[in-house]
Order: structure tokens, then sequence, then C-alpha cells
């Protein structure tokens, strides 16, 4: 079954085997809600299956604790590693919002059907999303297309096809 990275482990949390993470989710709370199964894992292999006792902010970081562990020996060899879900605990989203599994791939076309590239990555960077596309032609800086409607017009799954209108200064053709 698919796994769904929603938060990456960078350190242990004290010695009763908690664990400090920065989410990459949305729906912190449902995913770190108590009981919750999630998976532990590292170079796309599962580790361990645990469930979530409990969750606290910390510093723009969370400390999580699992039923599993009790001591600091228990955790350490998981800094580094990546909190998943399975792909039926995703959360069904509004109308125009998406996961980045669903964009990361999809190749960008200009309203004038020019192609751009594919989107390689998305920076979660203040208000909106910026989506990296890795540019067509070979030598070209990759270019950053802002996730905001002025700009992308279009989203289409199926096809597999993002449609941007490019405005002035957005894309940088001088390299």
């Amino acid at each position: 079954m698919t796994k769904y990275k929603i938060a990456r482990i960078v350190n242990t949390h004290g010695i009763k085997g908690q664990l400090k993470i920065i989410a990459d989710t949305d729906f912190v709370e449902e995913r770190f809600a108590s009981g919750n199964r999630l998976s532990i894992v590292k170079d796309d292999k599962v580790l361990q299956e645990v469930h979530v006792a409990s969750i606290i902010q910390s510093k723009g970081t969370y400390i999580v604790a699992f039923d599993e562990f009790h001591n600091i020996n228990e955790v350490e060899v998981f800094k580094g590693a990546w909190l998943a879900i399975d792909e039926d605990q995703q959360e069904v989203l509004d109308d125009d919002s998406y996961y980045h599994h669903q964009i990361v791939g999809l190749k960008v076309v200009t309203t004038e059907g020019v192609e751009l590239g594919t989107i390689k990555e998305i920076l979660a960077l203040g208000s909106n999303d910026v989506w990296v596309v890795k540019r067509k032609e070979n030598g070209k800086k990759d270019a950053l297309i802002p996730f905001i409607k002025d700009v992308v017009k279009d989203v289409d799954l199926d096809r597999q096809v993002v449609v941007i209108e490019l405005m002035e200064g957005l894309i940088d053709d001088a390299d």
C-alpha cells in the first residue's frame, strides 16, 4: 500500500521515547490524534507501525509520544526517518486543493500551449505554495510558479497537466 509522508523526525526528545518532528501536513490535529496509526518509514521502507499517545507543539516543531516506545534507546534509530499514513487515511480535500503527491510530476503548459516542463517540488512559502518546475529545455533554470488564481488557471489531474498564465517577469529566459 502506498504511504504518504506527513512529518519528518528530526530528533529524540527527553528520555521517555518521545520524538521531535516537523509536520508536513495541514491536518496536524487529525493525523496525530491519540490512538491514530502511523508508519515510520525510511528509504521507502516501513520500519515500524506506531500509535500516537500524545502530541504537543514546541517552538515550531512537535513532540510526539507513541504507545510503542518508553525510552530514548528505542527511538534513536528513527532520527531522519518520516512518519507516514496509508492512502486510505487521506482527508477529502476541497475543490482547488491538492495533495503534493498529486501535483509533483504534472506537466506545465502556458495558456498559449507552450510546454514549460514538469513540477518537481513544492515549496510551502508564506501565504501560498510555490511550484518548482524543471524546465523542458536543457540549461534553463527551474521556474518558480506561485499557486495563485492569477497564474494557475487549470489543474487537470486526469490529463496530468497544469495550465498557467505567464505574468511578466515570472520566468527568466535570459539564462
